[in-house]
């Protein structure tokens, strides 16, 4: 039963082709910016430890002493390493106030503003956090803080507005599928980061941070002038009606004249409510829409594990295994294609059984199993490689699929068909939540 509404729905939106792939483009790679920019923070934590830490506890980097006696923070190289740990709680935690607040914004600003201010301003923050703070060697655990703490207030206005864009352009059928695919974007921006930080970190850990800031702020001006909000904008059919055409299809029990005049006013209520552009539901309903609580939680525990493995998994690598720097970035980016093809994937299957809970479940059911093999990985690089791949698939799968098709449908369930302005909101909470977990999380693997 499934097949026929998903071909159903590409038919309906064959005539739209040339703009829903330019709003799937757009989208993907404005989230893979923002997430390479974090990646590269990641990525350079044993540089900026060793850059951090005295010559006497540092004896990788032949520097006169001088130097290390003006620019050292820390006494010793766990510390700094403890430090680097709390800079990432300091931005997932706010990082997850700004996602509830940015969802709030985002369904009452437009979207397109939102997302290009939130881009080109992180980039300026990053920028100075990495590159003009190492030009001018002026050294400071207070503005480390504060920049990082405005990095994640900043970087939480682009997760839900892209999901809230790609929301008014895809409806139900075929969701799973089109935004397991399309939240490949945070994989694809590890990628991108992982690569762009190992290409110039042998000119200096600042220069990493440079290149991504410079890309994501021109990204940014990209989405400014070229990114289409919704449909309605250049003048063509909203999803509501699809949708409600869709949900009608899945009633065959139903018939006759009494259910035909039942069905005929509420598409004539939404073509009004559409019109007049009913204002956003509070932060408190939606926090009330069925399954929103619930899967928020999951998605808290799930991202602790998944956000352990995006900030330290080089760190990890290079420490535990004593290989380069750069390898260990480059070796890193097979858990995010693990990651790209079981979000794909089991969105596929999601979409097939037209459940998604019975899909998440197996895949965290087999998480915990992959989870034990990887922590008794070999020193052999192909084997942990293999390890982190299947790893990524049942914890990166399940994660992309809650934060992006599993918050679309949440927002835009049958309670609140009268109001388009619920997505970003919802999706704020949901990886809200899910980032606050990760906060939580931050300190352990340290």
């Amino acid at each position: 039963m499934a097949w026929p509404n998903i071909f159903q729905r590409g038919a309906l939106l064959s005539q739209f082709s040339h703009h829903h792939v330019v709003v799937f483009l757009l989208t993907f790679f404005s989230y893979s910016l923002l997430h390479a920019s974090r990646k590269t923070f990641s990525n350079v934590k044993v540089s900026i430890s060793k850059q951090w830490t005295p010559s006497a506890f540092n004896k990788s980097i032949e520097l006169p002493v001088e130097i290390w006696s003006s620019n050292h923070l820390f006494p010793s190289a766990e510390e700094a390493t403890l430090f680097l740990g709390t800079l990432d709680t300091i931005f997932l935690f706010s990082y997850a106030v700004g996602l509830f607040i940015s969802g709030i914004v985002g369904d009452r600003l437009n979207l397109r503003w939102v997302l290009s201010f939130g881009m080109c301003s992180s980039a300026l923050v990053v920028f100075v956090f990495g590159t003009l703070t190492e030009w001018l060697h002026f050294y400071n655990k207070g503005l480390y803080c504060s920049l990082w703490i405005v990095n994640g207030l900043l970087q939480s206005t682009g997760w839900p507005c892209v999901v809230a864009v790609m929301g008014n352009w895809f409806g139900k059928a075929g969701r799973g599928v089109v935004f397991g695919l399309w939240s490949a974007c945070a994989s694809v921006g590890n990628i991108l980061g992982a690569c762009l930080a190992s290409s110039v970190l042998q000119y200096g850990y600042e220069y990493a941070f440079l290149v991504t800031a410079a890309v994501q702020f021109a990204g940014g001006i990209i989405i400014f002038f070229g990114l289409l909000v919704s449909p309605e904008e250049i003048g063509l059919p909203g999803i509501e009606a699809e949708e409600n055409f869709e949900d009608d299809s899945h009633r065959p029990l139903i018939s006759g004249a009494e259910n035909e005049d039942e069905a005929e006013p509420n598409y004539s209520i939404q073509e009004d409510k559409t019109i007049t552009q009913v204002k956003a539901i509070s932060f408190y309903q939606a926090c009330c829409l069925p399954g929103v609580i619930a899967y928020s939680l999951a998605y808290a525990c799930l991202k602790l594990v998944n956000y352990s493995f995006f900030f330290w998994l080089p760190f990890y690598l290079s420490n535990n295994f004593g290989w380069k720097e750069a390898e260990a970035d480059k070796l890193s980016i097979w858990y995010d294609v693990g990651g790209i093809i079981g979000g794909t994937l089991q969105g596929f299957i999601s979409d097939v059984l037209q459940k998604r809970a019975p899909v998440l479940a197996l895949s965290l059911l087999l998480a915990v199993g992959s989870l034990v093999g990887y922590s008794r990985s070999p020193n052999d690089k192909s084997i942990n490689a293999l390890l982190m791949a299947v790893t990524g698939f049942f914890i990166g799968g399940p994660s992309n699929m809650i934060s992006s098709a599993i918050s679309a449908d949440l927002g835009r369930q049958e309670l609140i068909q009268g109001s388009t302005e619920a997505l970003a909101t919802v999706t704020g909470i949901v990886d809200g939540t899910g980032s606050i977990g990760a906060a939580v999380g931050q300190i352990l693997p340290v």
